[in-house]
This record gives C-alpha cells, sequence and structure tokens, in this order.
C-alpha cells in the first residue's frame, strides 16, 4: 500500500474493461499509485448433482484466474511493476463494493461505459444512487475513446 493509494479496476470480458485498466495503468504511473484488478464470479446456478456443480465452479475460477493474469500482464506492462489482483464470488455490485469498503487505500474505482446503449451495470449501479455513498472516487472513461485518446488524456 502507498500513501497515494490505489486504483481499482473491475476486470470481465467487455471490450470497455481494457479502458479502463489502461487509464488506470497509465495515471497510476504518472503518479505514483497502485492498481489492483478483480472478478467478480457470479455462483453457478443450481445443478442437482453436486459434483458437476462443482466442477462448474472449479472451472468458472480457472477461466477468471486466467482473465486476471493476462488483465495483470498488459496493466503491468503499462505501469511498470506488479499489480495485485482478486477473484471474488456473489453478485458484482455488492462484491465491489465491499471489497472497496474493506481496503481504505482504494481511492478510486475505474469503471468504463460502453460505447453504445446502456453503459453497463456497474456503472449504472455505482455512478446512479449509489454515486454520493461510496467511500471513494468513481472515475468513468469512455467507452467511445481510442487508446491514442485515452493515452493524451492520461
Amino acid at each position: 500500500m502507498t500513501a497515494a493509494g490505489t486504483y481499482l479496476v473491475v476486470v470481465d470480458e467487455t471490450p470497455e474493461c481494457r479502458l479502463a485498466l489502461r487509464f488506470a495503468a497509465r495515471r497510476a504511473r504518472r503518479t505514483g499509485e497502485d492498481v489492483t484488478l478483480i472478478h467478480v464470479l457470479r455462483p453457478p446456478q443450481f445443478v442437482q448433482w453436486g459434483r458437476v456443480q462443482e466442477t462448474i465452479a472449479a472451472e468458472q475460477r480457472e477461466a477468471a484466474e486466467q482473465l486476471l493474469a493476462d488483465a495483470a500482464v498488459e496493466a503491468e506492462a503499462l505501469l511498470g511493476r506488479p499489480v495485485r489482483t482478486a477473484v471474488l464470488s456473489g453478485k458484482p455490485s455488492e462484491q465491489v463494493l465491499a471489497f472497496v469498503r474493506d481496503h481504505p487505500e482504494i481511492r478510486s474505482l475505474v469503471l468504463a461505459a460502453a460505447s453504445k446503449g446502456r453503459p453497463g451495470p456497474l456503472v449504472e449501479h455505482f455512478a446512479g444512487e449509489r454515486a454520493g455513498s461510496l467511500p471513494c472516487l468513481i472515475i468513468l472513461v469512455p467507452g467511445g475513446l481510442d487508446e491514442a485518446e485515452l493515452d493524451r488524456l492520461t
């Protein structure tokens, strides 16, 4: 933990996630802050046979860990140092809020809005009625930016 704080990025399979990741890593490099990447696994649908459900959960966790590992490589290349990662399970908005509350070093939650249509469930949740109750800043990166535009802004 640094005195400056940490940027938190929620990693998923959406294209705009990479913009949030790039923004956070580039800003953290400039400001001397850290980056933490999280992925939230939704609990698997109930399956009557326990072994099948265990296998599904294990496969989902393995895929989440690989997604985070790939994102960490990208972030570390931009940041120039290691990032922290965590896999959480549950409802994404609840897990992100709990993580932020449990980690006071987090100064900014970085999310990117989809370039078209609805901005995304986490953006809607945290930029909507929850925006005033977050214990950290929320940074929304427009999903329509290309890398050059984003780099200019960071």
